[in-house]
């Protein structure tokens, strides 16, 4: 059986940005114009978030630290401290996207019609 191979990060955010592009393809033409860099920068957050997840998992999430000949401590790694700020600016660019997507159309099932008549 083959391996699947490993994508790039610009692959990931490349099928990122399709996926949202797709959640958000019936959003008109000029809106979608003014918020492709905001769907650019979401889908680089996710597949940013995904990685520091990973090193997160391997290296824990607190790191160790030395002040001064005496003073030894653990504190909250660097990972974890950018992955946080990460996701509230995520966070808030999905919001604005799903703000700005149109309602989704409900459709009818073929037995809610069948009841209806």
């Amino acid at each position: 059986m083959a391996k699947k191979k490993e994508l790039t990060k610009e692959e990931k955010i490349k099928h990122e940005t399709a996926r949202l592009k797709r959640a958000l393809r019936d959003l008109d033409k000029n809106k979608l114009a003014v918020v492709s860099s905001l769907i650019s920068s979401a889908a680089f957050l996710a597949v940013s978030m995904q990685e520091l997840e990973e090193i997160i998992n391997e290296n824990g999430y607190t790191s160790e630290y030395q002040n001064g000949e005496n003073q030894f401590g653990t504190k909250q790694s660097d990972e974890v401290k950018t992955l946080i700020a990460m996701q509230k600016n995520f966070n808030t660019a999905i919001k604005t996207l799903a703000e700005l997507a149109p309602a989704s159309k409900d459709k009818k099932s073929l037995l809610r019609e069948m009841m209806n008549e």
